[in-house]
């Protein structure tokens, strides 16, 4: 019996295909465009792109396995978060989908903030109203493209409007509903009184679901386009960090994992809707019915290394991976970079400053300091700012046992030891780290009952690979390291203020 997990993410589409033991027999990704950006801070995709993808990414992942599609027993999906995708009232695609890193809408996040009040939104939601959010995408569609507006039928989320064409049913989980600000996060509904500020109307909201329940087949044009066999059952799935955290078992309260790609994440399981009344973390439900988590988020995580990688090079070339070699300079220079520290505000931040115009700052700099220091800096400034989310749980009592590291923050042993002396926590990596499409498609072997619950499955199929432990004389200069670190933003603030 095999299972299938499909990932719409923003640069491609991944399938993977694992076994009933959990062993992954192939995957393939498919590239996506590139997504628009007609102007600074709009991101905009074609959602007919995505469904181009996964045809052939899970064509691919089956011959790899050299499967028919009729071995497949269930697909589970994930997928990039917060996209708007629109559709007319035959089905067409209205408009480009404004995908999550999309923040043209402050405006609209302002407006409607002081409608509903910002408690009161905090206590319906569970969150703010950010620009990344699906609710404020569709407000600025409709107060500045009323034309378009006026054509839409039907909405839904980037991985629902691939899984809209592969079964033709209008779904959507609960985990990924919690990234659009129209649910009742608490309760695990639609929140008729958002609807209502929003002067929206439910019908065009996607019937709801829990992330492994069976909400569709796949049809005969799903089938034709795919290789799947018709009649296939589809599970709604998750997004994309939601998925992930299955597929690296956190899943229970206590367990966290901090995972590093483009942006970085701090994703805590935890059984009950944990709020902060300040809108500094995400609180959203999880994968696992009956279970929320708290969320975190660094915008600029391994973006800063990349963007240090791109502006100035990665080294001479030896036939090792760039960042490979980035990291080699990095760990010829001590722990603490020998007093320099990087803010790792690219691109703004969410978590803990909620500030779209925080910038990135490198502190310290002398003329004894080397690439590799300002390497080392960066890669230990982004494990500070993921330990800001870990700060804000202990004032939340959210209990915090065992870490788990994901993304390139894994593959990475000098990232790895960084993030266990910063954290001054054991931290832990899984044998297999593949990503969401892995949380995909256990989800789907929950659907089928494979596996009784999302818990079970996890603890039968994800497995610790290997333990990294902090050095305690580098912890406590850490400790005193992130001190100075936290001092960077408010400073940076002042010097904003005054117009210096």
């Amino acid at each position: 019996m095999y299972l299938l997990g499909i990932d719409i993410g923003t640069g491609g589409t991944r399938a993977l295909i694992i076994n009933e033991k959990g062993d992954v027999v192939s995957s393939a990704t498919e590239e996506h465009k590139p997504f628009a950006s007609p102007r600074i801070g709009w991101a905009e995709q074609n959602p007919e792109d995505w469904w181009r993808a996964c045809g052939q990414a899970v064509r691919k992942a089956l011959s790899g396995a050299n499967l028919s599609g009729s071995e497949i027993a269930c697909a589970g999906f994930s997928g990039q978060m917060h996209g708007a995708v629109m559709l007319d009232a035959r089905d067409r695609v209205v408009r480009p989908a404004l995908i999550w890193c999309d923040v043209r809408t402050g405006d609209q996040c302002r407006c409607f903030t002081e409608k509903v009040g910002a408690e009161r939104l905090i206590r319906l939601a569970c969150n703010p109203a950010l620009p990344n959010f699906t609710l404020t995408k569709f407000l600025w569609v409709r107060e500045n493209e009323p034309e378009n507006w006026q054509q839409v039928r039907s909405v839904m989320l980037p991985k629902d409007y691939v899984r809209f064409r592969l079964t033709g049913d209008r779904a959507i989980d609960t985990a990924d509903a919690s990234g659009t600000l129209l649910l009742d996060v608490a309760n695990r509904r639609w929140s008729s009184e958002i609807l209502q500020a929003a002067e929206m109307d439910e019908s065009l909201l996607p019937k709801l679901y829990e992330s492994p329940e069976i909400c569709g087949k796949v049809s005969a044009a799903g089938a034709e386009w795919t290789g799947l066999k018709a009649g296939t059952p589809v599970v709604a799935g998750a997004g994309d960090q939601a998925a992930g955290a299955t597929g690296m078992g956190i899943v229970a309260p206590g367990l966290v994992s901090a995972t590093i790609g483009t942006s970085g994440v701090v994703f805590a399981a935890t059984d009950r809707p944990a709020l902060d009344s300040k809108g500094r973390l995400h609180t959203f439900c999880h994968a696992s019915p009956g279970r929320w988590h708290v969320m975190g988020v660094t915008q600029a995580a391994g973006l800063s290394l990349r963007w240090f990688r791109d502006q100035f090079g990665a080294g001479a070339e030896d036939g090792r991976d760039p960042y490979e070699r980035l990291t080699d300079e990095a760990s010829k220079v001590p722990p603490g970079a020998d007093g320099l520290l990087w803010a790792p505000y690219l691109m703004g931040e969410r978590t803990p400053h909620l500030d779209p115009d925080a910038r990135g700052a490198l502190i310290g700099l002398t003329a004894s300091h080397t690439r590799g220091h300002v390497i080392r800096a960066i890669l230990e400034g982004v494990a500070f700012s993921l330990k800001d989310s870990f700060t804000l749980f202990e004032e939340m009592d959210v209990p915090v046992r065992r870490i788990r590291l994901g993304g390139g923050g894994a593959r990475s042993a000098l990232w790895r030891q960084i993030q266990a002396d910063v954290y001054g926590r054991e931290v832990e990596i899984v044998e297999a780290e593949e990503g969401a499409a892995y949380g995909a498609a256990i989800l789907a072997g929950v659907g089928i009952k494979q596996w009784n619950s999302v818990e079970n499955a996890c603890a039968e199929v994800v497995r610790v690979a290997r333990v990294v432990s902090p050095q305690p004389a580098v912890v406590d200069q850490m400790k005193e390291m992130y001190q100075s670190y936290r001092r960077i933003y408010g400073a940076m603030c002042t010097i904003k203020t005054n117009g210096l």
